[in-house]
């Protein structure tokens, strides 16, 4: 306890704490854009049930790899060499999961743009995923983005106690902003394919890391929040014009 107390009393304890928060919560995005995707297909009263239980195995995921930190730092020592290129288990999880992601978000698009049986391509109110499959594939993706998570969180402090709070700040952000966006992304059926676009960069970003390729987070997340901007005015333009004929009828 006299540790921790000296631990936390120190100015640079709390600085590389705020800015692993702030990684954290970022990386968590993609997470919980998945989650998201993946409830919203689930009946409408088992909707914030999947969500929770994917955020809650996401928090025991990365709590159970913080308590293997050691095993953690060994994933990044190159374990299989193929024309020259060493590959870690890092990296193979890494492949593995943007080839997922991949697949999942162009299997998505595709039945988004498929007329549905019922004659609406956005019809998110109808049933297409088993609880059982929504929690399968949340599993998947929540190791992948877990141990990317923990790798860079080993990689900004030595301290696993700044770790651990991080990742317990981190996920409880993901919590709170679970069904607000997943409720947004419902409402704004067009979102959805936006969603998707953003799996397809994250997924092939994951790849290129793989392959040890790397891609500056910034740019993406950049990326990213111009093209919410862009899907924001987009909303705000089709309700004005809502409006407007609304007025006129």
């Amino acid at each position: 306890m006299e540790s921790l107390i000296e631990l936390f009393s120190q100015p640079a304890t709390w600085a590389a704490l705020i800015t692993l928060i702030a990684m954290e919560v970022v990386l968590g995005i993609d997470n919980l854009i998945f989650i998201s995707i993946l409830t919203n297909k689930l009946p409408e009263h088992q909707r914030e049930k999947g969500r929770r239980i994917g955020i809650g195995l996401a928090l025991i995921m990365r709590l159970g790899l913080l308590a293997t930190v050691a095993f953690i730092v060994t994933l990044v020592e190159p374990v299989i060499e193929v024309f020259g290129q060493g590959f870690s288990w890092r990296d193979i999880i890494l492949i593995a999961g943007g080839l997922f992601l991949v697949w999942k978000a162009t299997k998505e698009i595709h039945h988004s743009v498929d007329p549905a049986p019922s004659g609406d391509v956005f019809d998110t109110s109808r049933v297409v995923m088993t609880f059982g499959a929504a929690i399968t594939q949340i599993i998947l993706l929540d190791l992948v983005f877990s141990i990317d998570s923990i790798i860079t969180a080993v990689g900004m402090t030595e301290h696993v106690p700044i770790m651990v709070v991080a990742v317990v700040v981190a996920v409880l952000c993901m919590l709170l902003a679970a069904n607000p966006l997943a409720n947004f992304i419902d409402k704004n059926p067009t979102v959805v394919m936006l969603a998707l676009g953003f799996l397809l960069m994250i997924g092939t970003t994951l790849i290129a890391e793989g392959f040890g390729a790397h891609v500056p987070k910034g740019y993406i997340y950049a990326a990213m929040a111009f093209s919410i901007l862009v899907e924001v005015l987009n909303i705000l333009s089709r309700r004005a014009k809502q409006r407007s004929q609304g007025k006129k009828d």
